[in-house]
């Protein structure tokens, strides 16, 4: 056991501590340890490895022997969870045969990459999400349909709304900020109980941790009070489909200089490479920013979800938005994952495709002209269809294997083909309204 990780136990005061990691489904597996008895466990950590080939049904996916697993504690990742005294949660990563697949070890290969480039990395995410008028069991006694609205009279940036709901938002706000997450603004978007948080930018792996912690917060206040948070990207056409926007410059690691920032306030150069990097990756790895069957509705005609890799300075209905400026503020949003993405997947194709362009000197596409989301340019490179598209696509990517590695290419892929499996046989309500009498 590190001396760092002593000191960081101690300097928290912590006398619980909730050690885990995020998986494929950025559920956090974990374990809650009195201090003395943590401090046993880390002196030779292991966990289940089945976390690498877990869904989040928790159900197996791919494997072949399944066992308790090495760890590496990150004394660096410690921050307070608020949910009883004296608590921390903490990030311990699997360190054996299965490290390579797991989703924070994606992302630090990338931001290691990076360093040896020269580069920082800062990060933000954005969400939306939804919150219902419904506890974890009156969900279920309902059938997961037909669920209450919280705030159904909600308009899209509504004062009358902020000021109504104030308490539970102020109160989820001191959830999250009790979390050491980095918050820049939350507030009320569009549609019934429809709210978005906006983070504040972080160094690193510092940015996905806080993703990840900020949405375990949100559900966990929301369920406190006998409410539901929803980051499903599409609800049904009631509700509006619900994104997960990740933001990344990259600064100069001796100067701390941002990089993407330019006299003009334009996009630079290495920003444009930086994009040309994303318009040739993004498409055939978008499994690892939109895993799930439901993140593909969000993309049908009529959404705001852009559907092909197109980009420009400053729209709202491009795929990459650059938001350049002279000063250190310049920084491209990738604006196409759903709420439910896993954040340090995400971050890992934003950045990984990134500096595949710097590094290959890829000339900047064409800016494209402002329309509305659902222009495909001529030569756009369209998204995927749906998952078991996005699988394969995903599998056969050279690119993919040689900037993230085969084995967690191959193994991620799978979890994708199994996750698209799960609900291929699956009828709606709207299916038999269509066709049942037909």
């Amino acid at each position: 056991m590190s001396e760092a990780l002593k000191k960081a136990i101690e300097h928290h005061g912590a006398e619980v501590v909730h050690v885990g990691q995020f998986d494929y489904a950025s559920v956090f597996r974990a374990r809650r340890l009195r201090r003395e008895q943590f401090l046993h466990w880390a002196g030779d950590p292991r966990f289940a490895n089945v976390l690498a080939y877990w869904d989040v049904a928790d159900s197996l996916f791919g494997g072949t022997s399944y066992y308790t697993e090495t760890m590496e504690i990150d004394p660096s990742s410690i921050r307070r969870n608020p949910s009883e005294p004296g608590a921390v949660s903490i990030i311990a990563e699997l360190s054996g045969a299965a490290r390579d697949l797991m989703p924070r070890q994606v992302l630090r290969a990338q931001i290691e990459r990076a360093a040896r480039m020269g580069f920082a990395v800062d990060g933000a995410f954005e969400f939306e999400f939804i919150l219902l008028a419904e506890s974890d069991t009156s969900v279920r006694d309902k059938g997961f349909e037909r669920l209450a609205k919280f705030a159904p009279d909600n308009k899209c940036w509504s004062g009358t709304t902020a000021n109504t709901h104030a308490g539970f938002i102020a109160g989820l706000e001191a959830e999250i900020l009790g979390n050491d997450v980095s918050l820049y603004g939350l507030g009320v978007e569009l549609g019934p109980g429809c709210l978005e948080a906006t983070l504040g930018a972080a160094r690193g792996l510092r940015a996905a941790d806080d993703a990840a912690f900020f949405r375990l917060a949100t559900r966990a206040h929301a369920r406190r009070h006998g409410m539901t948070a929803s980051f499903m990207p599409y609800l049904g056409a009631d509700y509006p489909g619900i994104g997960g926007h990740c933001t990344l410059s990259l600064k100069d690691a001796k100067t701390g200089k941002n990089l993407f920032s330019g006299p003009d306030g334009k996009t630079n150069a290495l920003a444009g490479q930086f994009i040309a990097g994303m318009m040739e990756i993004v498409p055939e790895a978008f499994a690892m920013c939109t895993s799930t069957v439901n993140a593909y509705r969000r993309l049908a005609p009529g959404s705001w979800a852009p559907k092909s890799l197109t980009w420009a300075e400053y729209p709202f209905t491009v795929a990459v938005r650059s938001a350049p400026h002279a000063d250190p503020r310049a920084r491209l949003e990738f604006r196409v994952p759903p709420a439910d993405c896993n954040p340090y997947l995400t971050m890992a194709l934003m950045l990984g495709a990134g500096l595949d362009g710097i590094e290959r000197n890829l000339a900047a596409p064409k800016a494209t002209e402002a329309a509305h989301p659902d222009f495909v340019p001529e030569g756009a490179q369209r998204f995927p269809r749906d998952l078991a598209d996005a699988a394969d696509r995903l599998a056969g990517s050279a690119h993919a294997r040689r900037i993230f590695g085969a084995p967690f290419t191959e193994n991620f892929a799978a979890a994708c083909r199994a996750e698209y499996a799960s609900l291929a046989k699956a009828v709606s309500a709207e299916e038999r309204t269509r066709y049942l009498e037909g």
